[in-house]
Formats: structure tokens, sequence, C-alpha cells
């Protein structure tokens, strides 16, 4: 049966991610971002690394508490509630933010999978598949990054091959004016294109079709060099004299046993 207050049980996520991180091959820790951590959940959301399975989830149900696990190196997953009538959770990597955006540059995102509910079993999954492929990409935008930082500024991939996804605030999604060819295929995938604004607009009124949408969009742009990113609006209201100060975030150490 499914276990329909996992959304609301910040106890049951926080438990799983700090036994899995014990699991998992190396040192990692896990800080449990609450409700409160308005600021941290959104910011999170943005680094998700990830155009399939989690990114769809994010875009029906925004994040309203996660666990980060953060690997002595810097790495980070982030353990997430899973929307479906199946027990258990989503985990996905985090972007690094230390690694400019030119790195990611025709990049394939380490995409997040499905976890049960038995974090040791799912440590298995987690470490002989996503944290494989997440290393990969680690490897290869930080040997992308040490190529741009060698290149002559007039060498360096525009920031038209880039399409960044702003949320706003109706639920839909605008990307700002691009290149004829991620134009294209935005307009392919349901974008409708705002002549006064040169914007790019995805209805959220239907969000399972509009995740699909982003997916889609994904793999095509990808396919022509193009990378995608989903973030919310930079400006965020300052919070007020009223709101109470939000506790620091519970951290847990555990170190992996060898193997």
């Amino acid at each position: 049966m499914h276990h329909h207050e996992s959304d609301s049980d910040p106890g049951r996520l926080a438990s799983f991610a700090d036994v899995l991180a014990g699991e998992l091959p190396g040192t990692w820790s896990s800080t449990y971002h609450p409700p409160e951590h308005k600021d941290d959940l959104a910011e999170l959301a943005d680094r998700v690394w990830d155009m399939d399975l989690v990114a769809e989830s994010l875009a029906q149900h925004p994040l309203r508490h996660a666990a980060v696990l953060t690997r002595e190196d810097g790495a980070q997953l982030v353990v997430l509630d899973r929307h479906d009538e199946r027990d258990g959770f989503l985990i996905a990597a985090v972007a690094p933010r230390d690694i400019p955006r030119e790195a990611f540059r025709g990049m394939r995102e380490p995409d997040g999978i499905a976890l049960s509910d038995d974090p040791f079993l799912s440590s298995e999954s987690v470490a002989g598949d996503l944290l494989a492929r997440y290393d990969a990409a680690l490897a290869q935008v930080r040997h992308n990054s040490t190529d741009l930082s060698h290149e002559p500024d007039s060498t360096r991939p525009s920031q038209l091959e880039r399409v960044v996804l702003t949320w706003q605030a109706d639920g839909s999604l605008a990307a700002a004016p691009t290149a004829d060819t991620a134009a294209a295929v935005l307009l392919a995938n349901g974008f409708v294109h705002d002549e006064q604004t040169g914007t790019y607009r995805l209805s959220g009124d239907d969000t399972a079709a509009q995740a699909r949408a982003v997916r889609q969009a994904g793999v095509q742009l990808a396919a022509q060099g193009i990378t995608t990113a989903l973030q919310h609006p930079a400006a965020r209201p300052a919070p007020t004299a009223t709101t109470p100060t939000a506790p620091p975030p519970q951290a847990r150490t555990s170190n992996a046993r060898s193997r």
C-alpha cells in the first residue's frame, strides 16, 4: 500500500537519507532541508541535474522538503518524495555551482532514478547506476571547464547554446529569446512565441503535458548541442521582520563501510 503520509513526513525521508548515506561508497553526510528552508529548496531545485523522471516530478510537485547527501569531495545527491502509487523515493544528482555554464554544453544529464523504501537495497542501485553516471558527468564537465579556461574569449561557446526555462508565478515556463535552432525545437514542443517580448512560453495548465514537453525539448536540444536548465526567478522577496528565522540544517555524517 502506498504511504500517502510520506509527502508530509519529514522523519521518514530524513531517516532514509541518513541510512542511505552510510551505505554509499566513500564518506557522505546527510542534511535535511525542511519546508521552512524555502530559499535553499528553490536553489536546490534549480541545480537538480535531470531532464527525465525527477524533472517531471518537480514540474508537477514543487519541492516541499528534501535531503541532500554530500560526499567528502563535494559531490551531491538529493533525495525527494516519490509522488506515485509506489513506496519509496526519488534521487538525483546535483550540478556543481563552481562550473561555468558553457562546460555543460552538449552534455547529457545524469538523470535520477526511483528507489524503494529500503535504503540498503537502494544503495546498490545508487552506487551501480546513478553514482557511476554522475561521476562520469562530473569528470567531463570539469574537463570541459579546464579547456574553457585556456580558450580565448572569442572561441568560447555562445550563451545562445544554452536554453534557460524559468518558472513563472502562474506555473508556466518562459524561455528568453534564443537562436533559431533552439526556437524551432521549443515551438515544436508546445511553446508559444510572444512577439512583444521575444520570449517563448509553455502553459502550466496541464502539468503532465508540460513535463513531457520539457523532457522532449531537452532531448531534442541536446541532440543539437544545446543544454537546457530549469530555474526559478532570481529575485525573491526579502524576508520581513516578522518572518521566523529557520533553524540550521540538521547535518548527519556517516562513514561508509569499506567494500
